[in-house]
């Protein structure tokens, strides 16, 4: 059967190809030929199936190299993941040099890099991010100042509530060259190469003796500053009462002028980071406690292995910080939080933050049971489902110490207890003035009085 049909279809075949070739110029044939032949606009197309066209990558920086100038400060930190975009140059009046980066890691890798590099590297931060996820660093160091811009991308960015795809990075430097002088700068050091030059080698000599680790077991000497009026009323004699004491006498935070008769600047408002609230719970413990040594927190010294990732034996706050953790006063891998791996020195610190680290060294036992319930029982705040389940147990025995809870003495009377809310430096000195219990502790001012007693 299939024999006898074999003729028929080769000879309808050499019918089909004899029209086609004998009608060559016929339309009909045109448009034939014209439906068979390849798309003319994939001539000039090279791209292929998963690669970008020529000229983007999967994170849309072009390919071809950006090098960064022969003259770049090699103190500026580099974040290691992330390529050169682009550099452009001030004009004339503004000696200010740009360059532009991208990197696939999340923003708060890198906002969490820049603030250990600047800090561990003995950089002036004049300005830095309120959370992990975006910002900007103003940092300064001798005659250099820099600034780290840090900005989340999206799909669609700059739309909110998009996905992170990758993070864009801008880093300004300019020389600064109206910096002051320090005092212990000489003329010679104007023939030697200085951080930021290229010719530079050697470690990075430290801005001031205030970026150093504290022998926080040692009462510094008192301090005047002569912004205290700023303050609240309330809260005022707290901090003339701290600064008597020497407790913000490590402060790297505070300002101080060239004049060496000119008193500092304790900036009252400003909001205060973890790393400096833990530098001054220990400084205030160990001063009220100076003479009971059975209650002086142990600074941790620099041959101990860290427990935080972010925090190394470099850091300045590294013997405060690592004290608190060994003390168990402060949550981390040692007092059992296996989740509390960084401690983000540069944080904001808040509320909820300041009672929970601040209420064991007043009980100096276990915190009580807690829950949501007992709580709102006695403090009565309408906010109470957004404490953290950590800070309740200390918000509860916070109450149990009648007049002398630190909520009371730092926020006086609150329905809400907004427990995310930042603090600041004045609110966290209200909380250090007084430690222990309603009835049996101390307060600022009678450790002034057995100071001054022979």
């Amino acid at each position: 059967m299939f024999l006898c049909k074999r003729p028929a279809v080769l000879l309808s075949l050499a019918v089909v190809i004899t029209s086609l070739t004998a009608c060559t110029n016929a339309p009909t044939a045109k448009n034939l030929e014209q439906s068979l032949a390849a798309d003319p606009r994939l001539n000039n197309n090279s791209a292929i199936f998963g690669q970008s066209p020529t000229g983007n990558s999967p994170l849309g920086r072009n390919e071809q190299s950006v090098q960064l100038p022969a003259d770049f400060p090699r103190d500026i930190p580099l974040y290691p993941n992330a390529t050169l975009q682009e550099i452009t140059s001030g004009n004339e009046t503004q000696n200010q040099v740009s360059t532009r980066w991208l990197s696939s890691d999340p923003s708060n890798f890198i906002t969490s890099f820049y603030r250990n590099q600047l800090q561990s590297n003995n950089w002036q931060i004049e300005q830095q991010p309120t959370d992990d996820v975006e910002g900007s660093f103003v940092a300064r160091r001798n005659d250099l100042q820099v600034n780290v811009s840090i900005q989340p991308q999206s799909v669609t960015s700059p739309a909110p509530n998009q996905p992170q795809t990758s993070t864009l990075l801008k880093i300004e430097y300019t020389p600064n060259s109206t910096a002051s002088t320090q005092p212990n700068e000489t003329a010679s050091n104007n023939d030697v190469p200085q951080p930021g030059d290229p010719q530079f080698i050697g470690p990075v000599p430290p801005v001031n003796s205030a970026t150093q680790p504290v022998e926080t077991t040692e009462t510094s000497t008192p301090q005047e500053f002569s912004d205290v009026s700023k303050a609240p009323p309330q809260l005022q004699q707290y901090i003339q009462d701290l600064a008597n004491l020497g407790v913000f006498g490590s402060d790297s935070s505070a300002n101080k002028t060239n004049s060496p008769n000119s008193t500092q600047q304790f900036e009252p408002s400003k909001i205060i980071t973890r790393r400096e609230y833990a530098r001054w719970l220990v400084a205030a413990n160990n001063a009220l406690y100076a003479n009971n040594p059975a209650k002086q927190i142990r600074p941790a010294a620099e041959t101990t292995q860290a427990t935080f990732r972010d925090v190394s034996p470099q850091d300045a706050d590294f013997s405060a910080i690592q004290g608190l953790a060994e003390a168990g006063l402060i949550p981390s891998s040692l007092s059992g939080d296996s989740t509390a791996v960084l401690f983000r020195p540069d944080a904001p610190l808040t509320r909820e933050q300041l009672v929970l680290w601040k209420v064991p060294l007043d009980t100096r036992q276990a915190l009580p049971a807690a829950n949501l319930e007992a709580v709102k029982e006695t403090w009565g705040f309408q906010d109470i489902g957004k404490i953290d389940p950590k800070a309740l147990r200390a918000v509860l025995a916070d109450f149990q110490n009648g007049e002398q809870a630190n909520i009371r003495r730092v926020f006086g009377y609150t329905t809400l207890f907004q427990p995310k809310k930042p603090v600041t430096r004045a609110e966290a000195a209200a909380a250090l003035w007084y430690f222990g219990t309603q009835g049996d502790g101390i307060s600022a001012t009678e450790a002034l009085k057995l100071k001054r007693s022979p």
